[in-house]
Order: structure tokens, then C-alpha cells, then sequence
């Protein structure tokens, strides 16, 4: 039987990084799970994530706006706040406090195990 690995989303957070901190806690085919620590990052102008696969996302601390380019204003997103963005689905984060953590779990069979740039 595998050694237990536990995980505490709240420890080693980097709250002076100068971009977001993605930390991968599992990857599998098909499955990538991530801890997202934003400091009041946000999508370059006019940027939009059009991604191939789904991604369910939960704010555990601090709030977010996220807007989804079909909808003509974001939404915030506190903490506890989920939402699930289907496969090409254009969204951008418009706002982000500092510090905000997200979990993101990213699925489906075009989910690489390394996030792309």
C-alpha cells in the first residue's frame, strides 16, 4: 500500500511572488489538479483562457472576478464560490485580492499533465 501524502492548501504560500503561483497537487491522464495563489494578478487586456478541456474552479480565500466573454459583466467570486467553465468556454480574470487562493481541477482526455503556457 502507497504512503498517505497529505496536502495543506494554506501552507507554503509565496504572497510577495510578482505573478501567480501554480502548485500541481496531483496530475493523472486526463486530470490536473492545482493550487493558484494570486496576489491581485489579473488577464493581460484584452486576453481571454480558451481552453480544451473543462475546468472547475473554487475560491478557498480571498474573492475574484471572473468574466466570461458571453456575458456582459463579471462575476465575483467569494470565498467558498465555485464554478465549473466548460471546454472553450473564453473567460479572463479581471480581479483578484491579494492574497487569493483557488483550487482548479482541470479534466477531461485533452488535459495535459504540465499547464501549457
Amino acid at each position: 500500500m502507497a504512503a498517505l501524502h497529505l496536502t495543506n492548501l494554506y501552507a507554503d504560500l509565496d504572497l510577495g511572488a510578482s505573478e501567480e503561483v501554480v502548485t500541481i497537487l496531483h496530475a493523472a491522464p486526463g486530470l490536473r489538479v492545482e493550487r493558484i495563489v494570486s496576489t491581485g494578478q489579473a488577464s493581460p487586456p484584452g486576453f481571454h483562457y480558451d481552453q480544451p478541456h473543462a475546468e472547475w474552479v473554487a475560491v478557498l480565500a480571498g474573492s475574484a472576478e471572473l468574466r466570461f466573454a458571453d456575458e456582459a459583466a463579471p462575476r465575483t467570486l467569494l470565498a467558498g464560490d465555485s464554478v465549473l467553465i466548460e471546454p472553450h468556454r473564453r473567460h479572463r480574470v479581471e480581479h483578484t485580492d491579494s492574497p487569493t487562493i483557488w483550487l482548479a481541477i482541470h479534466f477531461g482526455p485533452e488535459v495535459e499533465a504540465e499547464p501549457q503556457p
